[in-house]
């Protein structure tokens, strides 16, 4: 299953939103700091509601933490300037979908560590980017419908498959 790491946020309510989508999901997420926030932040703790127990958290210091940690799998960025659009990219259940902070995206030296680097795309040329979790969203149900991972979806409004 694919995983989401996010490099240094800056906004709680947008990790908060991440976080909810990966538990909807039972995707892990992955922090890799500085963060902009302390992970206690009560924005963070209210945008992810009371999913913060079916979190999957991982919490890497730095970028070094993290690459010591990643054993296997590719890294994807997700970046405005990225070369290969998110739909046309065959996506693998060890994939790392990486995402940068709100104000600056992935830094460089992390989208050159990336086996690719993905781009969503917009009609609009006046908008630089989406909100981070949207693009989260967007990145993670892409690389689910491709792996056949949304077949074993939960209804709740009937409370059953």
């Amino acid at each position: 299953m694919p995983q989401v790491v996010l490099v240094q946020p800056q906004i709680p309510p947008n990790t908060g939103n991440v976080a909810r989508t990966c538990a909807a999901t039972q995707t892990p997420l992955h922090l890799v700091g500085p963060l902009g926030f302390e992970i206690s932040d009560r924005y963070l703790k209210r945008a992810g509601l009371d999913y913060w127990p079916y979190v999957d958290l991982h919490y890497h210091a730095s970028l070094a933490d993290f690459y010591a940690q990643q054993q296997s799998g590719r890294r994807i960025g997700f970046s405005s300037s990225g070369d290969s659009n998110y739909v046309k990219f065959d996506y693998r259940p060890d994939d790392w979908l990486l995402f940068g902070c709100e104000t600056a995206g992935l830094p460089s030296d992390v989208l050159e560590a990336c086996d690719a680097v993905l781009y969503i795309p917009m009609s609009q040329a006046q908008v630089r980017s989406l909100n981070l979790s949207v693009s989260v969203a967007i990145g993670l149900f892409e690389a689910r419908r491709q792996l056949n991972l949304l077949n074993a979806d939960f209804n709740p409004r009937s409370g059953s498959s």
